[in-house]
């Protein structure tokens, strides 16, 4: 099944309308996803503002960026290091 990705505007919306006592199963339901999803997102967004999500998806997305550079720099320093003890 192919995965839908929903935009900030409807992430914040549909959390908002579980904290404002909005059945859950209604608030999936009107979404499009499952409860699972809606309670996933409440734990991870609860409490923020659309600007909010998307600067926190934009450090998560530089932060994935930045440990795939250092573990591609740490695999060849060790490289490096090895070509170094079999010469000497």
């Amino acid at each position: 099944m192919k995965r839908k990705n929903h935009s900030e505007s409807e992430m914040v919306s549909a959390v908002k309308a579980l904290e404002s006592g909005t059945n859950a199963d209604l608030v999936a339901r009107d979404h499009g996803i499952s409860k699972a999803t809606l309670y996933n997102w409440k734990s991870k967004y609860s409490g923020m503002d659309v600007s909010q999500v998307k600067r926190l998806k934009e450090l998560e997305d530089e932060n994935r960026r930045l440990k795939q550079m250092y573990a591609d720099l740490a695999l060849d320093n060790r490289i490096l290091k090895e070509v170094i003890e079999k010469k000497l």
